[in-house]
C-alpha cells in the first residue's frame, strides 16, 4: 500500500517536530521545514528515515512566496502528491503595540499567516488530482480572544481561523478538508520569554492545571488527518479549558 505524505512546515522545534515524529511513527512519508535550525533539522529528518519511512527537509522562509514555489516544485517531482499540509509555522511578539515596529508587524503576519495561504495555494492544486486531502492550520486560543501584548500575534492567528473557515467551504465539494487546532499555552520554547513566576501563574489559570504538551497536539493532528471526512471548518480548541 502507498503511504501518505505530510508536510509539516516549522517542524525543528516544539509542536511542529512533535508532529512531524507522530506521523512517520504512523506510517506517513514526511517533508519538513524550518526557517534556519539546519542542524536540528538534519537530526529530525535522520529520526525519522530510522523508522522506515521517506524524509525530505526544506531550510527556507514559507513567508517568502519564492520559497515555497520552489519546495512544492521538488516536492511534486520527488513524492508527486500530497496528502496533509499542517501549517505550523510561526513566531509570537510580546511587548506593546506602540513598541512595534512595521518590520516586526510584517514578519508575524508573513509568518503566521501568509505562509498559510502561499503553502495551501500549491498544496490543493496537488490535492484536487484525486479529490481529497487534509489541510490542518496550527492556530491560537489567542486567536479567538486576544492576548494583551501580543497584538500581532493574535491577529494573525485570528486571520488563520477565518482563511480556515472560508478555504473548507471552497474545498469541500472537492473532498478536502481544512481544519485548525486553536491551541491553549503548549509547553514549548515559545515560552521562554516568560519567568518562572508568570508560568506558575498561567498555569493557575488552566482549569486542567497545567500546560499541553507538544505530543498531545500532534496526537490530535492525527486523529483530524486518519479521522471523518465531514468534519471540515472547524477551529477546534485544544486548551485545557481555558476558554
Amino acid at each position: 500500500m502507498e503511504r501518505k505524505v505530510a508536510l509539516v512546515t516549522g517542524a525543528s522545534r516544539g509542536i511542529g517536530r512533535a508532529i512531524a515524529l507522530t506521523f512517520a511513527q504512523n506510517g506517513y512519508d514526511v517533508i519538513i521545514n524550518c526557517l534556519k535550525s539546519a542542524d536540528a533539522l538534519a537530526s529530525l529528518e535522520r529520526q525519522i528515515l530510522s523508522m522506515g519511512v521517506r524524509c525530505k527537509s526544506f531550510i527556507g522562509d514559507v513567508g517568502s512566496p519564492s520559497f515555497v514555489e520552489l519546495m512544492f516544485r521538488s516536492i511534486e517531482k520527488e513524492f508527486g502528491t500530497l496528502d496533509v499540509l499542517i501549517n505550523n509555522a510561526g513566531i509570537s511578539y510580546v511587548g506593546l503595540l506602540t513598541d512595534m515596529t512595521p518590520s516586526d508587524w510584517k514578519m508575524v503576519m508573513d509568518t503566521n499567516l501568509s505562509s498559510v495561504f502561499y503553502c495551501c495555494s500549491k498544496a490543493i492544486p496537488m490535492m484536487l488530482k484525486k479529490q481529497s486531502g487534509r489541510i490542518i492550520n496550527i492556530s491560537s486560543m489567542w486567536g479567538t480572544c486576544g492576548a494583551s501584548c501580543e497584538v500581532a500575534y493574535s491577529a494573525s492567528k485570528g486571520g488563520m481561523d477565518a482563511f480556515t473557515k472560508a478555504l473548507a467551504k471552497e474545498l469541500a465539494p472537492s473532498g478536502i478538508t481544512v481544519n485548525a487546532i486553536a491551541c491553549g499555552v503548549i509547553d514549548t520554547e515559545m515560552n521562554s520569554c516568560f519567568s518562572e513566576e508568570e508560568l506558575e501563574a498561567l498555569a493557575v489559570e488552566i482549569p486542567i492545571g497545567r500546560f499541553g504538551a507538544p505530543e498531545e497536539v500532534a496526537d490530535f493532528a492525527l486523529q483530524i488527518a486518519k479521522g471523518n471526512a465531514y468534519l471540515t471548518g472547524q477551529i477546534i480548541h485544544l486548551d485545557g479549558g481555558y476558554l
